[in-house]
């Protein structure tokens, strides 16, 4: 299952769209992903620091390596931010539940990306939690 497979194999999450505000599903998201050990990165042009992490304009302004790109934007705002994942070699691109766009899902997957589109990271990582202890 590619949820898993991302969720197990990768660590260094940049979360674009992540919000400085706690109340916001992408804080609460974030917040919970690097309680669980994953190295998260934000990416939001309009915050300096989120989570107490630097936040970077775009993900080409990341200097590191980033594995999984994380997607709280609209639908259509997806496909720039798919381009630029590709560009930089991220090997997932994750969009959260209430995101769907087959075209640049369909990029992604042809430059090689695994894909998951419309569901929650945090979800599915508590959903195989439960599943393991069982």
């Amino acid at each position: 299952m590619l949820e898993a497979k991302i969720l197990s194999e990768y660590r260094n999450v940049a979360v674009v769209g992540l919000s400085p505000k706690p109340e916001r599903p992408s804080y609460h998201v974030a917040s919970y992903l690097a309680e669980q050990g994953y190295n998260i990165i934000p990416v939001n042009p309009k915050a300096p620091e989120i989570l107490g992490k630097t936040s970077y304009p775009d993900l080409s302004s990341i200097p590191e390596a980033v594995e999984v790109v994380d997607i709280f934007r609209r639908p259509e705002e997806v496909m720039p931010i798919v381009e630029e994942a590709i560009k930089i070699g991220a090997k997932a691109v994750w969009m959260q539940e209430g995101i769907i766009n087959e075209a640049a899902a369909a990029k992604a997957r042809e430059a090689g990306l695994m894909v998951v589109m419309d569901k929650c990271m945090l979800k599915e990582h508590q959903r195989l939690a439960q599943e393991q202890s069982t």
